[in-house]
């Protein structure tokens, strides 16, 4: 089986901002999609969220605060998935529920060097 990056990505100004029932019930949404793949043993490394802040370091030594922000869309954070094409891991993104707050999953296989 290979193993492919789930990379979620949306507008941090479009992410809901309801009352914290309303978050837990987001946040149980993300746990049950999660739990699925899991329970097909195609979860190899649940990931993590990432923050909105960070910094950028480019090839002449800069550094400037990040992600750029001259970019709608930010990553917001992580999977990885074993799956035996790309078309699987593609069904296996498929329910993410940030594509139902306008956000998309990015699929990429991951080639061990």
């Amino acid at each position: 089986m290979k193993e492919f990056l789930l990379v979620y990505r949306a507008d941090y100004k479009t992410m809901p901002k309801g009352s914290p029932e309303e978050m837990q019930a987001i946040t149980q949404r993300w746990m049950n999609w999660v739990a699925g793949i899991a329970a097909q043993g195609k979860l190899a490394d649940r990931g993590n969220r990432l923050m909105s802040s960070g910094q950028v370091l480019k090839s002449d030594g800069l550094v400037s605060d990040g992600p750029y922000t001259e970019i709608k869309e930010s990553i917001l954070g992580y999977s990885l998935v074993k799956a035996t094409s790309m078309d699987e891991a593609t069904a296996l993104a498929d329910g993410c529920p940030i594509l139902s707050f306008g956000g998309n999953v990015e699929i990429r296989e991951i080639n061990a060097l």
